[in-house]
């Protein structure tokens, strides 16, 4: 599934393209994850343009000239956003091939995993790709955008929000497991998988300490390794194993920088020792346990 610097990337690469087009006809296929109801949001978006281009966590924002509606789209785990335009194409999201551009969206557009078709002014297409179908459009007010942000996604890592006193004060009472209390997005907003696992091996701890165990030393560490690491992460264009590509359709560099994650049985870049993998909070984890306590 895409984190956040692979959602920010993708965001960054359509935001140049896609403000100020306005929508002129829509069509969705065969998907269900679309509110409200599919022939109301093709009547309301036509004529409507784009006027900013935002992201939450692994949420994107549409801004629309209408005042106070705002067009989501989550990409959940295969979900892709394809711009087209005479013959540029630029996808991000879940990648089906590593070959090329065309195959690594299924094939000429729209195709079988197309799920919805915005035609843009200027002969201009955006497509809503989504293998499994469990990513969704959605359009919203002001305060029911304000809603979902407020109930489901706390501070960004990179967010004011996000200090020490903040991550303090969510671990001092919780025996959770560290990375669990780092994962869920209604207490930090866009930290995955691959980013908790790296963030917690450059911290020297271990993913499944409970989070009351960690030191005033330890959590000042993580603090600052998760904002590095997920900042080195957006430089490299986010992380590529078998689906993520950005919205050029290549593949995320930070994978050359991986000190863990999915290197299970391999040696420590550190210690030398062999890498684990073990389950917390029902997802894959990676760790060294020599060098993590």
């Amino acid at each position: 599934m895409p984190e956040l610097p692979e959602v920010e990337t993708v965001r960054r690469d359509l935001e140049k393209y896609l403000i100020g087009a306005s929508f002129q006809s829509i069509k969705i296929i065969n998907f269900k994850n679309v509110a409200p109801r599919a022939t109301f949001l093709a009547k309301f978006l036509k004529g409507k343009k784009i006027v900013a281009l935002g992201r939450r966590g692994k949420l994107l924002i549409v801004d629309l000239s209408a005042p106070d509606k705002h067009l989501l789209f989550h990409l959940k785990m295969t979900g892709q956003l394809i711009y087209e335009q005479s013959n540029k194409t630029l996808a991000g999201g879940h990648s089906l091939s590593d070959d090329s551009l065309t195959k690594a969206v299924g094939g000429k557009l729209p195709n079988k995993y197309t799920r919805a078709i915005f035609d843009l002014d200027k002969n201009r297409h955006l497509y809503f790709n989504d293998i499994r179908k469990f990513g969704y459009i959605k359009l919203v007010s002001n305060d029911e955008l304000r809603d979902i942000l407020k109930n489901n996604y706390g501070p960004e890592p990179m967010d004011k929000e996000f200090s020490f006193d903040y991550l303090k004060e969510l671990c001092q009472k919780r025996s959770a497991p560290i990375k669990a209390v780092i994962l869920n997005q209604k207490l930090i907003a866009g930290l995955g998988n691959i980013y908790a696992d790296e963030a917690l091996f450059a911290a020297k701890i271990r993913p499944d300490r409970p989070a009351k165990s960690l030191k005033r030393s330890e959590l000042l560490d993580l603090h600052n390794l998760i904002i590095i690491i997920i900042k080195q992460a957006i430089k490299a264009r986010g992380t590529t194993f078998r689906n993520y590509v950005d919205a050029r359709g290549k593949k995320g560099n930070f994978v050359n920088y991986l000190q863990v994650y999915q290197r299970q049985g391999q040696t420590c870049l550190v210690c030398g020792g062999i890498i684990s993998k073990i389950k917390v909070a029902g997802r894959g984890t990676h760790y060294c346990p020599h060098c993590q306590k």
